[in-house]
């Protein structure tokens, strides 16, 4: 923490909680979405709520990032009470619902704890977890030219963005209401729209990637024009467009994965990032909440007996003897899938290629 301002500085109510000297429960700091995920500006404000400690930035971020994330998000860092809390880190989901979904956009889902229609285990590290019901996504946003309001934004146990509800006003009853991913910094009351045409570079529009600026960022991309988006649907993911004239009918987009690939311009893509950019910094603390997301643990193979495992075995501690693998000898770091006689034309440059040009051109700095 930056150091305590002196006492004459702090508003008369908070002085008190200074003083009293007693221990918060809940450190909060505002992060940027795309910065370092303990990175704080010097000139924050900084304040004791209720015995918590709040530290919030007022500096706007440059627009370098996808034009949607502008806006902040927060991460809980909880004080060392238990062995559990003591490296956790959770996200703040304050500005989620927190109802119910809504029931007819929902289905059930039976659990499999990784067993297939025989009973045998096909994938491992599976079972138990909370009760889930599957949220309804509308990935084709089919619905033309007629406004949208965003009713809330909820949290979505089967993925890792924030999902948003939205009300159609022209439709009644529960034809209304549509699920969607939410973009970044969408809020509820936004009106947004889907359209062939061309529209406003709005966080949370749809439209094809013909109307969508170089150089814009946006998610939820369509590999095939009306078959629903497939690409930049995981928290915090974006495609970024480069050039829609290098083919005919084709945009090329570059991935997060530095992967660079032609899309058709008719597929239909929504302006900005996907939401919940600091999934990926958040720290469970204990195995307990990874038995409540329904995963097991997990028993390294060199820890077996060699009939249970290919890198089982062995005098005292062994290095396994042979390239990680699966219990069935499956590679685990990865080897080359792709078949020869089914090449992909419409990549322009794999991700491979492009992260050693990345690597090359750091080496000359």
């Amino acid at each position: 923490f930056p150091p305590r301002l002196p006492l004459p500085h702090l508003p008369p109510p908070l002085i008190s909680s200074f003083q009293t000297g007693r221990p918060a429960m809940w450190m909060w700091r505002a992060v940027v979405c795309r910065g370092h995920p303990l990175a704080a500006p010097a000139n924050g404000a900084y304040a004791a709520i209720g015995g918590s400690r709040l530290f919030s930035t007022n500096v706007q971020q440059a627009p370098s990032g996808p034009a949607s994330s502008i806006e902040t998000s927060k991460i809980k860092k909880l004080r060392p009470r238990s062995p559990g809390t003591r490296h956790q880190v959770r996200i703040d989901r304050s500005h989620l619902w927190k109802g119910k979904p809504m029931w007819h956009l929902t289905e059930a889902m039976r659990k499999t704890g990784g067993r297939n229609n025989s009973g045998k285990i096909t994938v491992r590290h599976r079972g138990g977890g909370h009760k889930r019901r599957y949220r309804k996504i509308d990935f084709k946003r089919d619905i033309f030219d007629k406004p949208a309001i965003v009713e809330r934004i909820e949290y979505d146990p089967n993925r890792t963005a924030e999902i948003a509800l939205l009300r159609f006003p022209h439709l009644e009853g529960e034809d209304a209401y549509r699920y969607i991913i939410a973009p970044q910094a969408l809020e509820p009351g936004a009106e947004i729209m889907t359209s062939m045409d061309e529209l406003k570079m709005k966080t949370g529009n749809c439209m094809p990637l013909r109307h969508i600026p170089i150089g814009q960022d946006v998610c939820c991309v369509e590999m095939i024009p009306g078959k629903g988006a497939q690409l930049g649907r995981s928290a915090g993911s974006y495609l970024t467009m480069l050039d829609k004239q290098m083919k005919e009918d084709y945009a090329l987009m570059r991935q997060q994965s530095g992967e660079k690939r032609f899309i058709p311009l008719d597929s239909l893509a929504t302006v900005g990032a996907v939401s919940n950019p600091l999934h990926k910094i958040q720290k469970l603390g204990k195995a307990g909440r990874k038995r409540h997301l329904g995963r097991r643990p997990h028993v390294r193979g060199v820890a077996m007996n060699p009939v249970d495992h290919p890198m089982g075995g062995g005098e005292g501690r062994s290095a396994g003897g042979r390239p990680s693998c699966s219990p069935t000898g499956v590679i685990a770091k990865g080897f080359k899938t792709r078949k020869k006689s089914k090449p992909a034309p419409l990549v322009y440059e794999s991700r491979k290629a492009a992260q050693l040009q990345m690597k090359a051109a750091k080496n000359k700095k």
